[in-house]
């Protein structure tokens, strides 16, 4: 059993909306994604999704999305992103769709690991950060440490994995307050999404870099394709 990752699905079967405009390549980009998942991906795999789902308003909207995705293969662990606007609660979420596992504030199981993580944020001195980005990139900071301790009360000290949708660093890859948590909590591997087009994909952090293998999962940086994590 396989441990794979991809983020930044960006559906819309309840409304179109065309994703040409980040590039040629994500023309029928939900077929390539159906098509590769379900020749990579086993039943008895597990695949983090890490955020941007969908681009539905409401849980309504998102359902022929969140359907599509339950009838892929594998086990499938979904983690907030900036665009998910239909995950309003934890609680009605799971209830529409009881055989996905979201994973919000709170952790996740696999195997012997514990995936944790939140939707994240731009980090300070970054090109685009603003004041009003301040607030919520302490926020999450903090979701991220609640979703940790919960992990680590529950035993799994060493074996946590990092799950968030924004990258851990500012386009300038300096230290932040994610850095910080992934050392002090001695996790080893950080998989994250949600940059897009070649400009994005020129500093990044992408392969092991101080014994921490950070993935980038957007799909069009991946082709598509989910990636091995274990």
């Amino acid at each position: 059993m396989s441990l794979f990752a991809l983020s930044d699905l960006h559906l819309s079967f309840f409304k179109e909306k065309p994703m040409e405009v980040f590039g040629d390549n994500w023309k029928d980009h939900f077929l390539k994604i159906k098509n590769n998942w379900n020749s990579i991906v086993s039943d008895d795999d597990t695949v983090i999704i890490a955020g941007d789902v969908s681009w539905a308003l409401n849980i309504d909207e998102a359902y022929p999305d969140l359907e599509f995705i339950s009838n892929l293969k594998g086990r499938k662990i979904i983690f907030p992103g900036n665009h998910d606007y239909w995950w309003s609660s934890n609680s009605k979420v799971r209830k529409a769709f009881p055989q996905l596992t979201f994973v919000k504030n709170d952790f996740a199981v696999y195997e012997n690991y514990a995936l944790c993580g939140s939707r994240g944020w731009l980090c300070p001195n970054d090109t685009r950060f603003t004041e009003n980005d301040d607030k919520l990139y302490k926020r999450e900071i903090i979701r991220v440490r609640l979703s940790i301790e919960a992990a680590l009360k529950a035993g799994y000290k060493d074996n946590i994995i990092l799950v968030l949708h924004y990258p851990p660093v500012n386009d300038k890859k300096e230290y932040s307050e994610f850095i910080k948590i992934i050392e002090e909590n001695n996790i080893k591997y950080v998989v994250y999404g949600h940059l897009h087009g070649e400009d994005s994909f020129k500093n990044i952090m992408n392969g092991v870099e101080n014994g921490v293998k950070y993935m980038l999962t957007s799909a069009d940086f991946v082709d598509f394709s989910p990636v091995k994590v274990l």
